[in-house]
């Protein structure tokens, strides 16, 4: 016969080694934790962020130049291409417009268009973009033009693209004048 003490062990020890059993069978069912993507890159090279950056230029300068100010369904496409800061003064300049019943007459152009930097982590591109609005005429209710007699012809501007991370697609976040570099006379 066992004593009993000894016999009061053995139970605990055999309680104890069933617990350590049954946690190591749950354990070998759980789940295993899904692996964490690495990060891609938004382009593979330079020359891709800003031929990438170029397309949407071409498409933000062709959108703007299809909009009616008197028609606000018309100020979704460059809606749709911009973000952050050039999105809000947009939709802020695009309103007041609209409320002051502007009209634009020609075409918004670009002549020049060159890459200034590149992140390709992340998609944010930077470019040296002259804009070109010879042909461009902001008029009133009434005709009359409400462009400042020294607006220049060309204007010199740093335009920040921003990018989602991996997706290549990308949108306009900063369009501000440059005083780095000169557009051709």
């Amino acid at each position: 016969m066992i004593p009993p003490t000894t016999a009061s062990a053995m139970s605990r020890r055999s309680g104890v080694l069933m617990m350590v059993s049954i946690v190591v069978m749950l354990a070998g069912c759980a789940p295993t934790p899904e692996p964490t993507p690495t990060p891609t890159a938004a382009f593979a090279s330079e020359e891709e962020a800003f031929a990438a950056a170029e397309e949407t230029y071409r498409a933000y300068t062709d959108a703007v130049n299809q909009v009616d100010f008197s028609d606000p369904s018309t100020f979704d496409a460059v809606y749709l291409l911009l973000s952050g800061a050039s999105e809000a003064s947009t939709r802020k300049v695009f309103s007041e417009f609209y409320a002051a019943k502007i009209r634009t007459i020609g075409l918004t152009k670009y002549d020049s268009f060159a890459g200034a930097s590149a992140d390709l982590a992340s998609g944010t591109i930077s470019a040296n973009v002259c804009v070109d609005v010879t042909e461009v005429d902001v008029v009133d209710e009434s005709g009359s033009s409400v462009v400042s007699t020294d607006r220049p012809a060309r204007q010199p501007m740093l335009v920040t693209f921003d990018g989602a991370q991996g997706s290549g697609l990308l949108t306009i976040s900063a369009q501000d004048p440059a005083d780095t570099f000169t557009c051709a006379p």
